[in-house]
């Protein structure tokens, strides 16, 4: 069922896809028009086609919920370390002076409001609300808004347990739509992040400036560079992934062949017993691969080509050569599940190869930096041949005379 292939045949793996949203940007962009003119009349027609939606108000409160005991000192552990990971992560006001009279710096404001979307569907996710949640909470974003089309009992607990009060029964995208133009019930957010289906992707993106977003996020997706490992530790990790989606994606890469078949033959073995076997069967036929390589350095090569949102690799000595990854796992003792639910780092990451150009979601993602300038009149006198001269060549002679007029103006106070 899982392939073997080598690494000049493995282009449809290490060649991107290219997600496919025109279909689904024609499906919703309706629906964000509606919900746009129609504010809340919209979001529960729609609640009530797509969702199932049979009351008259998606507000719901934050009441204490029906959780083990288990549960709730397992939310509290992960809480612990995704703040204090956070807090590392915050950007932090900065100044410096210069000796030719320049005083730079920057302060950092956080954003007023934003919204969370959490899955639950097939699986709910109180671990998602607890990555969203929280960096915007250490970068002290004072209104959080969550939706989720059918929160359950734990969703419900970790809001509680956050302080969160903001929460809304709807989802797909008029959740995305209502916390962009804001209803009469939804508050409009300045950002939107959490991960979501194809429509809620494609809501995103068509919303992308109307409001901030985090990424358009694909299918969930990991790549495993090891040449000498435990197969059953690689297995277990491929359907980890697999199970999510039938369009998941877990790709092996290997310079052993007999590690390679030890993997398949251990995939096979533990699929046999998996709850979740009939969705992650689909993800290994369709989308997952061994892949042999001629070189650790060639699988590195080809990791950063793919630049996955989740990356094991088994030899820390590789790391300085990763150039692309939304989070990286390094050794046998760090499943990417740990990573999904409790060491620190978030789990809400780029995928579709978004990982060139960003990481994951941060407290960065909550904050603006602001860039602040002061110069002494010394300062001022230093560059304004450098000023006056540019804003001559771009024929803006208003800007010129802006620095001239200070300059003659302490010539003639004698300065």
């Amino acid at each position: 069922m899982l392939r073997i292939i080598s690494l000049s045949e493995a282009q449809t793996f290490v060649t991107r896809k290219t997600m496919r949203l025109a279909e689904a940007e024609a499906v919703v962009a309706p629906i964000l028009e509606a919900v746009r003119k129609r504010g809340d009349e919209a979001v529960l027609e729609y609640a009530r086609k797509f969702d199932g939606f049979e009351g008259t108000s998606f507000s719901v409160s934050a009441v204490e919920s029906h959780v083990s005991p288990e549960f709730l000192v397992a939310m509290e552990t992960a809480a612990k370390n995704i703040r204090e990971y956070a807090a590392l992560q915050l950007p932090r006001d900065t100044w410096a002076e210069f000796p030719d009279g320049r005083r730079l710096g920057y302060v950092v404001r956080p954003l007023e409001s934003m919204g969370t979307y959490i899955p639950a569907g097939r699986y709910p996710l109180p671990s998602t609300l607890l990555m969203t949640a929280i960096p915007a909470q250490v970068a002290d974003v004072r209104k959080i808004c969550v939706t989720s089309p059918h929160p359950s009992a734990e969703i419900l607990a970790v809001a509680k347990f956050l302080g969160v009060e903001n929460i809304f029964k709807i989802g797909g995208a008029q959740a995305i739509a209502a916390l962009a133009f804001g209803t009469a019930t939804v508050p409009k957010v300045d950002r939107i992040v959490g991960p979501g289906n194809i429509y809620v992707a494609a809501a995103k993106k068509l919303l992308a400036g109307e409001v901030g977003i985090d990424f358009i996020a694909g299918p969930t997706e990991i790549v495993i560079i090891a040449d000498d490992a435990d197969a059953r530790y690689i297995a277990a990790d491929m359907l980890a992934q697999a199970e999510h989606d039938v369009e998941a994606s877990s790709i092996f890469l290997t310079t052993s062949r007999s590690l390679a078949e030890r993997v398949v033959l251990e995939v096979s073995r533990q699929l046999e017993t998996l709850p979740t076997a009939p969705v992650a069967c689909q993800a290994i036929r369709r989308n997952s691969a061994v892949i042999l390589c001629p070189s650790l350095h060639a699988a590195v090569e080809a990791s950063n080509q793919l630049a996955p949102e989740h990356l094991a690799i088994y030899d820390a000595g590789l790391l300085p050569k990763i150039q692309h990854a939304g989070s990286i796992f390094i050794g046998p003792s760090s499943p990417e599940a740990a990573g999904d639910y409790a060491t620190g780092p978030n789990h809400v990451l780029p995928t579709s190869g978004a990982a060139r150009i960003r990481g994951g979601l941060s407290p960065a993602d909550f904050v603006k930096v602001i860039s602040v300038q002061e110069l002494t009149s010394s300062g001022l006198r230093q560059l304004a041949p450098a000023i006056t001269t540019l804003a001559r060549a771009e024929g803006l002679e208003a800007h010129a005379r802006s620095i001239e007029v200070r300059l003659n103006h302490e010539v003639r106070l004698g300065k």
